[in-house]
């Protein structure tokens, strides 16, 4: 079920409340940078949860990473000289959808592939000089060569496997035969090691260990 906009105004409420004189001191000493590792560990939460396709967890860790997003838009409005609230983060947010999907709101032809559009849109926006500029240095190292990957293919570059034997090079040779069949290498690999962790659990309880 959808929330309503009185439900997602009483978390507004609740998060200034918090930040607020006479509200938790540890919400008020937060900072943006303070709360990144939190905003990722949200993530990771959430992505487990998709991934074990557990629906409550599902549930439970959209609501933890939506609270990342309003707890950083209450900072962001006590900003003395550059001010902005969730409504604005919302309001950009539309406008970049509506602009980002010209075949949807605004009766264009999809202009090739839609991924391909996207990043061409999204290029012309932030005045990007390389169709690889943008890929955040802090993704894993798997997910950011996949990311590499997927940007320089839809370019039309030519992202040859890589040459040597080293373990850097046979992993991204992995990483490009993922991309390749459409396939995540790193929820891939997380996957596979949460059961490879599974059977060492399993593994080590029957040993008495």
């Amino acid at each position: 079920m959808t929330p309503s906009p009185d439900a997602l105004r009483a978390l507004v409420a609740v998060m200034d409340r918090l930040r607020s004189p006479g509200g938790c001191p540890w919400d008020a000493e937060q900072t943006h940078e303070s709360l990144v590792p939190f905003a990722l560990e949200e993530a990771y939460e959430l992505a487990e949860a998709v991934e074990a396709g557990d629906r409550p967890g599902l549930r439970e860790e959209l609501g933890d990473l939506l609270l990342q997003v309003v707890f950083h838009a209450r900072i962001a409005a006590e900003h003395p000289t550059d001010p902005f609230d969730v409504d604005d983060v919302a309001a950009d947010l539309v406008a970049k959808l509506v602009r980002r999907h010209p075949h949807v709101f605004s009766g264009a032809p999809l202009d090739g592939d839609v991924h391909v559009q996207w990043d061409r849109l999204k290029s012309a926006e932030k005045r990007r000089a390389s169709a690889l500029d943008g890929v955040p240095l802090a993704l894993g190292a798997l997910a950011r060569a996949q990311k590499v990957a997927g940007r320089a293919s839809r370019a039309g570059l030519v992202a040859r496997a890589p040459t040597g034997d080293g373990l850097g090079e046979r992993l991204l040779a992995l990483v490009l035969e993922a991309e390749a069949a459409g396939v995540d290498a790193e929820g891939a690999l997380r996957r596979t090691a949460a059961t490879w962790e599974q059977d060492l659990r399993a593994g080590e309880a029957s040993a008495g260990l």
